[in-house]
Order: structure tokens, then sequence, then C-alpha cells
């Protein structure tokens, strides 16, 4: 049986009052996931901006 089987077997036994709860986490972690994309692409940018911004770059690109 899979992660998601065993998870919405385990759903299936949470009360009804605390579905909301589980949903909420749920919607955390996918916002974490987002949230850490996020960052990571920011980080990228920045370093690879290092690299952009040097006077080789702006030779290499200027006959296109």
């Amino acid at each position: 049986m899979g992660t998601k089987e065993l998870l919405m077997n385990e759903i299936e036994q949470v009360p009804e009052p605390l579905l909301t709860e589980v949903l909420n986490f749920v919607h955390f972690l996918k916002a974490k996931i987002v949230h850490e994309k996020l960052d990571i692409s920011l980080m990228s940018e920045s370093s690879l901006s290092e690299d952009l911004l040097k006077p080789e770059e702006d030779e290499a690109w200027q006959n296109l």
C-alpha cells in the first residue's frame, strides 16, 4: 500500500471536527513547498546576477 493510500485510510478515521485541521496542515505544507521553491529561485538569481554583470558577459552578448 502506497503512502497516499495509507494517508487516505488514516484520514477516513479522523473525526469530522479535526478534518479542518488536517486540511489546514495540508495547505500549510503546500505553501511551504511553494515558498521554498521561490527562495531557491531568488538565491539562484542573485548568484547568477554576479556572473551576468561581468564585463566578459557584456562583450559576449554585444553582437547579438
